[in-house]
């Protein structure tokens, strides 16, 4: 995308310099028809019929896709012990479904995989779903020779080692939690279903064939749907393809599977007022940056160093699906803590184990949550996100609750999770560089 802005300064550039020096002079390019090229050839006229036709189709395609919007089923993996949420997707040609993770903070899209016998049976693809490359007749490789794998894919942890030619390009694909997929590159079809009921297919989209991986976040999951925002993701090809939004709901973490609301790509149909604000796309990229300025409970606004919201200075706040509890500087994190422990002091504090929570505490003999300040997201311009209290007082086992934050050091990104999200209407305008939001139950 920045390369090709480039390209076109240059020209513009160029065009403005060359038309400054020749004021007097007109360019003029000559022009002919394609048969007048080869005038020793016979063009019948069904050849040029099935080229107007093929070029009509792809117009009528766009057309009709522009006015559509793709629309994927959303769910949380709570039934499949994941603190994620799932989409279904279908890979290839013919086209095969895999539950992946929603995941707005990463690029690649990947489903677990097999390529020339690797992967079959290998550790945790054992007992998982399988995309067989070899079966789809629409899948292609990347080769490891290639500018797309030796320069383009690089952020996307691409491997150097290239043996010979033939060899396809590998990555070992990194998330900030430790996790990791290893693969290897390829252009593949995924079919997507659209609001009007038919299915789209989106061809040579990037996938990455993972053989292994490692970590806890694909716990139930069969891949990655990479919804950051990066010429290579899925997101870059979907809203170029239905306009420049995508919005989804994420339904109450602890929802059974046989809840969903929908992933759309493309304007939502549905009326109901939102608060907008600024989505800063080149501030933190890939991710979804938003402009917050402060934080407060009720109407005490907490005393938070602003450095602590200023991404120039190794702050700043992203907005993040794949993430599930709400990350904070510790300065934000200490005072919103400290805050909301006023209002608890009467409960017994507990420590439940493998919970990454410092303040948690027994509800067994009773908690009124409405007692708790309403905690308040300020964004510059004057937007409010106030979640739910159950977003960020969060169930973690029966009769123990917890503040749902955790402590990300100094300086630190802020990062806005999912759960914190739950039960509002998020729609990223790509274009507009907006984020609107609002209340919903989802359904």
């Amino acid at each position: 995308m920045k390369r090709t802005r480039s390209l076109l300064c240059l020209i513009t550039t160029f065009l403005i310099a060359a038309a400054d020096s020749t004021e007097d002079t007109v360019m003029r390019l000559k022009m002919s028809h394609r048969d007048t090229l080869f005038p020793t050839s016979f063009h019948r006229i069904e050849d040029i019929i099935s080229d107007d036709h093929k070029r009509h189709n792809l117009i009528s395609q766009k057309r009709k896709t522009k006015k559509e919007g793709a629309k994927l089923a959303l769910r949380s993996g709570f039934d499949y012990g994941a603190a994620q949420y799932f989409a279904d997707v279908r890979v290839g040609t013919p086209a095969k479904r895999f539950r992946v993770v929603v995941d707005t903070g990463s690029e690649l899209t990947w489903v677990n995989c097999m390529f020339r016998g690797k992967g079959k049976g290998k550790g945790k693809l054992k007992k998982r779903r399988v995309f067989r490359a070899e079966e789809s007749s629409s899948f292609r490789q990347v080769g490891c020779l290639t500018q797309t794998c030796k320069v383009d894919l690089v952020n996307l942890f691409s491997l150097s080692s290239c043996p010979n030619p033939t060899t396809p390009c590998s990555y070992d694909y990194r998330y900030a939690d430790g996790s990791a997929a290893q693969g290897v590159f390829a252009k593949e079809t995924i079919t997507v279903g659209l609001t009007n009921g038919r299915v789209a297919r989106l061809h040579g989209l990037l996938i990455g064939c993972s053989s292994s991986f490692n970590g806890d976040s694909f716990q139930g999951a069969d891949g990655v749907l990479g919804l950051a925002l990066s010429d290579y993701s899925f997101t870059s090809k979907a809203t170029n393809l239905f306009g420049g939004k995508f919005s989804y709901c994420l339904v109450d973490h602890r929802s059974h599977k046989n809840v969903s609301s929908y992933l759309i790509f493309g304007s939502t149909t549905k009326t109901i007022t939102t608060r907008t604000t600024t989505l800063d796309l080149n501030l933190i990229p890939p991710f979804y940056a938003i402009d917050i300025i402060g934080i407060s409970l009720g109407d005490d606004m907490l005393d938070i160093p602003p450095q602590v919201w200023d991404a120039t200075s190794g702050g700043g706040t992203i907005l993040d699906s794949g993430t599930s509890l709400t990350l904070l500087a510790e300065a934000a994190y200490k005072r919103v803590v400290s805050g909301l422990e006023r209002y608890l002091m009467g409960l017994k504090r507990v420590k439940p184990e493998g919970i990454p929570i410092e303040y948690c505490f027994d509800v067994t003999s009773g908690f009124n949550e409405t007692k708790l300040p309403q905690l308040i997201f300020h964004f510059k311009g004057g937007a409010r996100f106030e979640p739910h209290r159950r977003s960020y007082v969060v169930d973690v086992a029966h009769g123990v609750k917890c503040l749902g934050f955790v402590s990300a050091g100094t300086p630190a990104t802020n990062v806005v999770g999912n759960i914190m999200q739950q039960n509002y209407l998020w729609e990223f305008d790509v274009v507009a560089s907006t984020l609107s939001f609002a209340p919903s139950s989802c359904l």
